[in-house]
């Protein structure tokens, strides 16, 4: 059984600030809310062997929150994942060697977001799924678990385990 965790990145600096795109911060939330995604990945013991981070600046400091991260894991940063669209999320990931047991992708909307909607279904049991239809917001984290191999991952071979909203955790109620 395989792992997929697809993390959105944290809430960065407005687009106004006159900043491209690619080098946008987070901004004081996004840190934030980042640090609280990383410290409930610790608690969980989602510990990826392979993280695929956009090289955007603003997932390169979400990665940077989710330390400590375990000595083995593998981190790439894929020029693909920049904005990526969800087949282009999909292909990467059914690429990845099969010794990979989980990977953790680390990207953007509304590609994320559409890739989650994808694997995850329509099931309508599923409180998770109904809300990851409605919204992939920043600093979320959908965890899915894979019967099958990463070459014939689709909808039918995952199952949404969770959905972790960085604003719902404790660590952001104060």
């Amino acid at each position: 059984m395989h792992q997929l965790l697809l993390l959105r990145h944290a809430k960065s600096a407005s687009d106004e600030a006159g900043i491209a795109d690619r080098g946008r911060p987070l901004n004081r939330r996004g840190e934030r809310a980042a640090a609280a995604i990383g410290q409930a990945m610790t608690k969980l013991e989602l510990a990826p062997d392979l993280i695929l981070a956009s090289p955007a600046r603003r997932t390169m400091q979400t990665l940077a929150a989710l330390a400590p991260l375990p000595a083995s894991t593998r981190i790439e940063t894929p020029e693909a994942l920049y904005l990526a669209e969800a087949e282009t999320l999909l292909e990467l990931l059914r690429e990845l060697p099969e010794p990979v047991k989980s990977a953790l992708v680390i990207g953007h909307n509304p590609g994320l977001q559409e890739l989650a909607v994808l694997l995850a279904g329509t099931d309508p049991e599923n409180p998770d799924a109904r809300r990851l239809a409605q919204s992939f917001p920043t600093a979320a984290l959908a965890e899915f678990a894979l019967a099958g191999s990463w070459a014939g991952l689709a909808p039918q071979t995952s199952r949404l385990v969770r959905l972790l909203l960085a604003r719902d955790l404790p660590e952001l109620a104060a």
